[in-house]
This record gives structure tokens, sequence and C-alpha cells, in this order.
């Protein structure tokens, strides 16, 4: 209010003292360069004006965001952890849904291997659509209510799904589920992001996208036990109606305040940074006695803000962003073509190739998800010690290692196949985690939802075109050839992952001015 008081001021005392000036004016010049010198004086005052507030602005600003940096860990983040989380969870579990239904609509729809591939496409590219919308709706209206609106897209159409009387209408209502499935992970993913302090943010970040692969087990334990028993129906209404409560508590979240700080909404910022404050009175940096140090910190932030551009799609393929960019697309593509190929053929191999009863193939297709959900467990304690680019390239040469070892064998017995695949699976699980916490980190927050979102819709075609490839080279080339293509293309995501730029411990204003 003051500045706007001071501009306010300063114009008029201005104006004041150029119609002080006019006596002598009209006494030496003509009217037409009168009008030029007032219009020159009052452009020069509001210039200055205007540099005074964005120095205001910048500084306010930088306050905000270093006390947001200043608060550790407490309950008030394990409040908004858990609810975003229970979130990812019916994410997950609506995303592998399809897997462990597949095998019974196989049988009563008479499907081909073409038709099996085309279903688990259709919810992909709706996800792929859903990362890029929801992306862009993030920056522009705000992470919670996006991720609000994916939450209700994907409840309503997993149990939409249950009445589904075809393959045709399985494959629309799949299609507008994977809208909200795709908008969903990256929005939050950004949000969560935003609510963490550069010490520990990896650990804080994939506890909570644990909850994603345990999702994955969650539908792989239930479907096993749901589809013999209930029907294929009740494995979509498990995930629906759940879902629809969630809803509830995810409107209550408060919004992200590092993007209320971008979009210069101080006020609600403060309000929701108090929130925090007020939750514990720890903090990293002590005032009184840290205060030279926060006094560079905040003064570090203020200059970076004040040589920030306003955020646009287009920045990403700017000279500093664009390898960044390539790189991060490369890696979801590569890494999600093997993870979601293998988790959601796997049911239908055991079941189809190695001719095993319908509950042991849903079973030992569950394996692969209690090892996943195990290895995310150890990624989470270990990532901030080993750092996000040696844990990618581990996770590349060691999954790629065991289906390269799985096709020399002819990967002829159900028994090697759960062993070496489940495994490699599992190694690869990680890295797509993982892919999550570095995506948002190396964007700033004017482009983060929506960078994050176009990079994830690389999953999202990726996944859509593993599964029908598949089908293809399953039917053309047999089991063996198909988990050769795998090892080849985590061959492409270990060269680029070398490429990646280091974010362990570092603020993200650091990481992405």
């Amino acid at each position: 209010m003051d500045i706007f008081q001071g501009f306010r001021g300063n114009r008029n005392s201005n104006l004041l003292g150029g119609n002080f000036c006019c006596l002598d004016v009209f006494e030496n010049k003509n009217k037409q360069a009168l009008k030029l010198e007032q219009k020159v004086g009052k452009n020069m005052n509001v210039r200055v004006n205007a540099v005074t507030y964005e120095e205001e602005t910048a500084k306010r600003a930088a306050n905000l965001l270093f006390r947001v940096e200043n608060i550790p860990f407490c309950r008030w983040h394990l409040k908004a952890r858990v609810v975003m989380g229970t979130a990812t969870f019916f994410d997950a579990f609506d995303a592998l849904s399809l897997a462990f239904v597949l095998p019974v609509l196989v049988g009563l729809w008479n499907l081909s291997t073409w038709q099996v591939g085309a279903l688990i496409a259709a919810g992909y590219l709706g996800q792929a659509i859903g990362a890029l919308l929801f992306g862009w709706l993030a920056e522009r209206y705000g992470r919670v209510p996006s991720v609000s609106t994916t939450v209700a897209i994907m409840s309503v159409m997993s149990i939409a799904c249950a009445f589904a009387g075809n393959v045709q209408m399985l494959f629309i209502l799949r299609f507008i589920q994977g809208i909200g499935v795709g908008g969903e992970v990256p929005v939050a993913a950004s949000y969560i992001n935003e609510l963490s302090q550069a010490k520990g943010r990896g650990r804080f970040f994939i506890l909570y996208e644990l909850i994603f692969p345990l999702g994955l087990l969650a539908a792989a334990q239930l479907g096993s036990f749901i589809v013999p028993r209930f029907g294929w129906e009740y494995m979509f209404l498990a995930g629906g109606i759940p879902g629809l409560v969630v809803l509830l508590f995810m409107l209550r979240l408060p919004e992200s305040p590092r993007w209320l700080v971008s979009k210069g909404r101080f006020i609600r910022a403060e309000k929701v940074i108090e929130g925090i404050e007020a939750s514990t009175p720890q903090r990293t940096l002590d005032p009184a006695r840290d205060k030279d140090e926060i006094d560079a910190r905040i003064a570090s932030l203020t200059q970076g803000l004040r040589n920030q551009s306003k955020g646009s799609w287009k920045e990403l393929f700017s000279p500093f962003y664009r390898s960044r960019t390539l790189v991060v697309w490369v890696l979801w593509a590569s890494s999600y073509f093997v993870a979601n190929g293998i988790n959601n053929w796997l049911p239908t191999l055991y079941k189809t190739v190695y001719n095993l009863p319908l509950q042991e193939a849903l079973q030992m297709a569950s394996l692969s998800n209690v090892l996943s959900a195990c290895a995310v467990l150890v990624c989470a304690l270990l990532v901030d010690r080993v750092g996000r680019r040696r844990w990618a390239i581990g996770c590349f040469l060691i999954g790629g290692s065991l289906l390269a070892v799985l096709a020399a064998l002819g990967a002829e017995s159900a028994v090697s196949v759960m062993i070496l695949a489940s495994s490699a699976y599992a190694i690869m699980g990680t890295a797509t985690v993982l892919l999550y916490l570095y995506t948002p980190e190396i964007y700033p927050t004017r482009m983060r939802a929506i960078g994050t979102g176009l990079a994830t819709s690389w999953l999202r075609v990726a996944s859509a075109a593993s599964p029908t490839i598949v089908g293809l080279v399953l039917t053309g080339q047999g089991v063996a050839t198909v988990f050769m293509m795998f090892a080849l293309v985590t061959v492409v995501g270990l060269i680029v992952a070398r490429q990646m730029v280091e974010t362990t411990n570092r603020a993200l204003e650091e990481i992405s001015p």
C-alpha cells in the first residue's frame, strides 16, 4: 500500500511542479513544446516509480520464498503429503486396474492381441492429453483446483468403466479416464516439490511417491482376489468410489505458496506460510543467530527474481533449458516404455503364453509390484546420498542387464520371467519415481507444472506405444524378442542419463533461475 501511495504522491508532485513551470515556459516556448516536455516528465516519473515497485515486489517475494525454504519438514507437510498421496494411490490403482481385468475380458469378449494392446494404449493416449492440458491449467489457475478436477474425472470414469458392455465402450471410457489419470501425477508432483525445502527433499518427495507403487501393488493384490471371485466390474468400482471420498479432502488443501508468490498473490501466500510456520517452532536458520546468512540468501533470491522472465512454454526450449528438456523427455519415454510394457503385459503373458490358471497368473504378476514397492523405499532412503544422476544411471544399467539375460535364456519358463522381469521392473520403477522428483526440480515455478506435464506426456506416448508394439512383436517374433527389445531401450536411457544435472540438496530457485 505504501508503494502505491508513494507512486501517487510522486506523480501528483510532478504534475504540480509542471504547472508552476508553465508560467516560464509559455514565455519562451510554444504550446507544442510544452506538451512534449510535460509528456517526457510524466514518463520518466512513471518509469522511476515502476522500477521502485518492481524492486519492492522482488524483495517481498524473496522474503516469502525464504520463509518457505526455512521451515523444516513437519506435521503440516505430512498432512499435505498424505492427502495428495492418497489421490496418487488411486491414480496408480486406476492406471493398472485394466491389466488385471484383461485376462478375463480376453476370453469373455474374444479379444485379439491387437485389441488387448489397443485397450491398454487407450488409457495412455488420454493420459498424454491430460498431462499437457492440466499442466497448462495448473500454471494458470493453481495446483489444487487442477489436481482436484483430475481426481474427479478419473474416479467418475472408473465407476463408468464397470458398466461398459463391449470393447468399444471400454476403449472410450478408459481414454476419458486417462485424461484425469495423466493430469493428476505431474500437478501433484509439482505441488509436493514446491512445499519442500532443499535439504532432504529427495527423501521427502520419494516417500510421497512411494504411494504410487503401493497403489500398483494394491491393484495387483485386490485384482487377484476380486476378479476371480466377484467379477471384473468390481475392480473398477474399487478404484472409483474411494477416489470421490479423497476428492473432498483435496478441496480443503491450501494452494502452493510458491505458485501464489509467482502470481503476485502475496496476501494469500502469507496466510499459507503463516499456517506452516504455526505448525512448528523449528527453523533451519535462526533469525537471531544466522542473520547474516539469512540476509545473503534473501538478497540472492531477490536478484534471481529481479532477472526472472515471464513464464512461457517456449522457455522450455531456450538455450538454458533446452538440453534439460530433451534429456528428461528421453528419460521419461525410455523408462516407461520398459516399465509399463512389462507391468501391463505380465498378467496376460502368464495366462496366454505360459498357460497358467487365472488366479496363479494374477498372483505371479503381483510379485513385480511387491518388489517395486520395496525398491522405491530403498530409493527414498538413499537417493539424497547417492544423487539423482548416479541413481538413474544405475537403474538403466542393472535393469537392462537383467532383461538382456532373460532374453538370452529365451524366456522359456514363467519362473525365469517372474524372477528376472519382475526384478528389472522393480529397478526401473525407481527410475520412474525418481523422474517425478527430478523433473519439477529442473524448472522454475513459473513453468514447473507445464514443464513437468509436457515431460510426462512422453511417458504416456511411450506407455501407449509399448503395449501395442509388444502385441505385434509377441505375435511375430516370440516372447524372448520382447524382452530383448526392452533391454535395447534401456541402453538409450543409460546414454542420456549421463547428461542429467545433479540437483541433490540444492534449493529450487538455485537450480532453476
